[in-house]
């Protein structure tokens, strides 16, 4: 698996940041930076493990990640990635665990005209630093995103494979009972287990990985008909499933928005239909 590449962070500078293009499918093994960093990805969709956490990443959310987090990322779709690397002393103001915002109107504006800038050198320092500063406020008022999936240790590695096959497949064709069979596992075992260890059952915390999986096919354009069949679930219970947990429905989510935004859609309900087809 490649190692991340980052930019050449030097004591002497504030800021820097990274424009890349990556293939859908890649994963980076996990690894942390000696700054601060904003995961950002303009288009594309990023499924970022930190510590025992899944964060689902698509274009209206980043990751904060504080300097030295150990984090890996898998690309679930074609990804444009933007990032921001802060160094320690200016990042004070902000959070000292990992989080996920969402990224608004401004901010992603300012991220991907950053990331820009030092890829053409198409403005001067002065504007580049003043559009760090500015990201750098923008980012302590950004609204968190509370959509996170608890991952297992390795101390059970049924459990843990278990866990690992449902991510793969989270079709609700496979019953908790073949998955428990798969692995050699009790069902009552390891509902205990996922009790104990996530914090919610096993429908609670596969409905979560369905959720990442639906985002991630609705930001490269897929029918949501054809992501609701691949889940297993017909378009129209589906979609009750995506507004209840979501509050917006899968016909008005728009990849280059906002989830909040997605929530107050005035799509009309033609267009909708016309989507779900």
């Amino acid at each position: 698996m490649p190692k991340a590449r980052p930019p050449e962070l030097h004591d002497d500078a504030d800021a820097r940041s990274l424009a890349r293009h990556y293939p859908r499918g890649l994963r980076i093994d996990p690894h942390s930076h000696t700054w601060a960093q904003v995961l950002y990805a303009v288009s594309g969709v990023m499924w970022v493990e930190v510590g025992r956490e899944a964060l689902v990443v698509p274009p209206q959310r980043a990751v904060w990640l504080p300097a030295g987090t150990l984090h890996s990322i898998h690309m679930m779709s074609e990804v444009e990635m933007r990032n921001l690397y802060l160094h320690e002393r200016n990042v004070g103001h902000l959070s000292k665990r990992s989080d996920v915002f969402e990224v608004h109107g401004l901010l992603r504006e300012l991220i991907t005209s950053i990331a820009e800038h030092e890829r053409t050198r198409a403005r001067d320092q002065a504007y580049l630093d003043a559009a760090y500063r500015l990201a750098m406020l923008e980012l302590a008022h950004a609204p968190r995103s509370p959509l996170r999936i608890a991952l297992p240790d390795a101390s059970d590695r049924r459990f843990e494979a278990l866990c690992r096959a449902v991510i793969d497949n989270p079709s609700i064709g496979i019953s908790f009972e073949q998955h428990a069979a798969s692995v050699g596992a009790s069902v009552r075992t390891l509902a205990r287990l996922f009790t104990r260890e996530l914090g919610v059952g096993f429908a609670e915390w596969r409905r979560q990985v369905q959720l990442a999986v639906a985002v991630s096919g609705l930001a490269e354009g897929r029918p949501v008909s054809s992501i609701a069949r691949e889940l297993g679930f017909q378009p129209s219970s589906f979609s009750d499933m995506f507004r209840r947990e979501l509050g917006a429905p899968p016909s008005g989510f728009d990849p280059g928005g906002t989830l909040s935004e997605a929530a107050v859609s005035d799509e009309s309900p033609q267009e909708a239909q016309s989507r779900q087809r």
